[in-house]
């Protein structure tokens, strides 16, 4: 039976603007993630795409509605929980791979994993796991400004995955780079799902690239309008 890893329901989101009005982001919207599958959603700039994966990555909170990870509600939890949750849960990738330009590749994959106080040869050897799943592994002992962006953004990814998390929360991770290299970045996820049963959730403005996933929402006017299946 396919596991309910995710689920937003009836979730509306708003902010307020300078003049005090209301700006309505998400409205009624609902969303259903099965473990082991890889969802895009798409939609315009602004659509409030980014908004949805705070939401689901519990960065935020919904005006109302529920978002719940393995039917626990996100909003039922403290703040401390939320950190555990996002730490040992989730692995969040951005457009902007935010390496730290002063550690080797190899210590910024490994750096979520030291700051929780793992011993360095465990969270190094993890590291070389990762960076080796991601095509990295003869990478490891060079700097940020040596990669290439595809390069990057790979590591990135890598340190994403160095809690081993059950999913993945990917927002415009290839938006900074080329067609040709963004393309590959995204087979990247479809092949890290289909290899090892992990669950992504991956926001972009690229239709072409949606399409490598195995369902394709398309976020307007506040709600997913549309579930379009993969390849």
């Amino acid at each position: 039976m396919t596991e309910r890893i995710l689920e937003a329901r009836e979730v509306e989101k708003r902010f307020r603007l300078p003049d005090r009005s209301e700006l309505v982001v998400l409205s009624g919207l609902n969303l259903a993630v099965d473990a082991g599958t890889m969802v895009a959603v798409t939609g315009a700039s602004g659509s409030g795409k980014s908004t949805l994966l705070h939401l689901l990555g519990g960065l935020d909170s919904p005006d109302s509605g529920r978002v719940c990870f393995r039917d626990r509600d996100l909003g039922s939890l403290s703040n401390a929980e939320l950190a555990e949750f996002r730490n040992r849960r989730l692995g969040f990738v951005f457009q902007f791979h935010y390496l730290m330009p002063e550690l080797t590749v190899m210590e910024n994959v490994a750096f979520p994993r030291l700051v929780t106080r793992f011993q360095r040869r465990e969270a190094f050897a993890r590291a070389q796991s990762r960076l080796k799943e991601v095509g990295l592994e003869d990478k490891a002992d060079m700097m940020p400004h040596q990669l290439s962006g595809g390069e990057r953004q790979r590591a990135a990814i890598a340190r994403s995955l160095i809690n081993d998390p059950d999913l993945i929360l990917a927002d415009e991770p290839t938006g900074n780079l080329d067609w040709r290299t963004g393309h590959r970045v995204f087979n990247l996820f479809r092949d890290l799902v289909a290899r090892t049963g992990r669950t992504a959730v991956v926001v972009t403005h690229n239709e072409a690239q949606a399409r490598l996933a195995d369902v394709v929402f398309n976020l307007e006017h506040g709600r997913l309008l549309s579930a379009l299946p993969g390849p």
